[in-house]
């Protein structure tokens, strides 16, 4: 059952799915069908944020999505909203100039791992420091999934990848310690199986006032394989049957190393702080 049928610029004919009636008019049917690898969780992300968007209680036109490079660069780009594409790793950079431009907006980025916490590091560090009011969706695939397989700042210890070959020797960012650590007011943790978890806390990150962190783990269909982490589908399973949910557990105890014997989920930090602009 479809919901809609429209000949994209590519002129092939798309159909929703009914699952997409209520959001239907957010998503822009003629750039489908997408460029994502068939299985990979950011449709699911895609599906979920737009419906946190259209059940916020913010008038769609004051919502704003920032990209930066990376197969997460897409996202804007298939939501009928105001959405800017910027160079790798400045996503964050640019959403604050938005924000301090017009504080009436909701701006949120979605980015990858690599291009959040790697070349854009410095700037996340330092806008939840100065806990500016944004939000930042971090897809965590452990990995530089659109570029070519390198390592990245979530890539486990003793993965393999096209530049550690040998092995990864260096160990990764715990990101929910490290946003809290630097001062963000929200931070959570889901995978996209969690669906009404993710989707529940995308709604809650829209209520923050500040900066607001939420991790979501989805696997890469091409990378998760050649880092000798299984496959894609090994890692799904991974997720499903390892994850549990424990909204306070102790922060330094979310790493997640390549055994992936524990992968906590939650809602982890929920605080209120000054804004920068209100300092």
């Amino acid at each position: 059952m479809s919901v809609e049928a429209e000949v994209t610029t590519t002129g092939i004919k798309v159909e929703l799915p009914k699952s997409y009636e209520d959001i239907k008019d957010l998503i822009r049917i003629d750039r489908l069908p997408h460029i994502w690898c068939p299985g990979c969780g950011l449709g699911i992300l895609l599906k979920l944020l737009a419906r946190a968007i259209k059940n916020s209680g913010i008038p769609i036109e004051k919502h704003v999505i920032v990209t930066g490079i990376g197969c997460t660069g897409r996202i804007g780009g298939y939501l009928k909203l105001d959405a800017y594409h910027v160079t790798h790793g400045r996503a964050i950079p640019f959403a604050v100039g938005l924000k301090m431009a017009n504080p009436e907006l909701e701006v949120t980025v979605v980015g990858g791992d690599g291009d959040i916490l790697a070349i854009g590091g410095n700037h996340f560090i330092h806008a939840a420091r100065r806990n500016d009011d944004i939000n930042v969706i971090i897809v965590n695939n452990f990995i530089y999934g659109m570029t070519g397989g390198q390592y990245s700042p979530t890539t486990p210890k003793g993965a393999k990848t096209t530049t550690s070959p040998y092995g990864h020797y260096e160990n990764p960012f715990n990101i929910p310690l490290l946003a809290y650590a630097a001062g963000a007011s929200y931070v959570a943790r889901w995978s996209v199986l969690h669906q009404n978890e993710l989707y529940q806390s995308l709604l809650e990150m829209f209520k923050v006032k500040g900066f607001a962190v939420v991790e979501v783990l989805s696997p890469c269909i091409i990378y998760t394989d050649r880092n000798a982490m299984g496959d894609a589908v090994d890692l799904v399973k991974i997720l499903k049957e390892r994850s549990t949910i424990d909204h306070n557990a102790n922060l330094a105890d979310l790493d997640i190393d390549f055994s992936m014997k524990k992968i906590i989920l939650g809602n982890f930090v929920k605080r209120e702080r000054p804004v920068s602009y209100e300092k």
